[in-house]
């Protein structure tokens, strides 16, 4: 019989991202997990590319930009609150919030997260002002 899965988001993130976001983990299943992702006002987080999953991120609120590259195809989004876009495994991304309001995103990750091996560090667009 399946499990029924119920959970609020968290107030204080769970962990950071490899990138340097802050992460809620909401959610898990056998074929994707869900997470809420938050970069505070003027946030850049590191580029990182995922090794075998790929996400579908949604833009709850704020303003800022997610670069995406793969096989010599970069693309540069504006995100804003109602923007939905995928991240097809392999693929190099970063994402930064505007000077002046924070983002919030929830992502869908299939298959599940693997863990911490997952997503290497890669050059990005953008000069990072998180993590180590």
């Amino acid at each position: 019989m399946p499990d029924f899965a119920t959970r609020q988001l968290p107030q204080a993130p769970d962990v950071l991202a490899p990138d340097g976001s802050e992460v809620r983990v909401l959610l898990a299943g056998r074929h994707g997990s869900m997470a809420h992702f938050r970069l505070r006002a003027g946030q850049v987080a590191r580029a990182v590319r995922h090794r075998t999953v790929e996400e579908i991120w949604y833009v709850l609120s704020g303003h800022g930009e997610m670069w995406r590259s793969f096989a010599g195809r970069d693309e540069t989004t504006a995100l804003a609150a109602g923007l939905c876009l995928t991240i097809p495994a392999g693929t190099a991304f970063q994402f930064r919030a505007s000077d002046n309001e924070r983002l919030d995103a929830i992502a869908v990750t299939m298959p599940p997260w693997p863990g911490e091996d997952e997503a290497e560090i890669c050059p990005g667009p953008w000069p990072p002002n998180l993590g180590p």
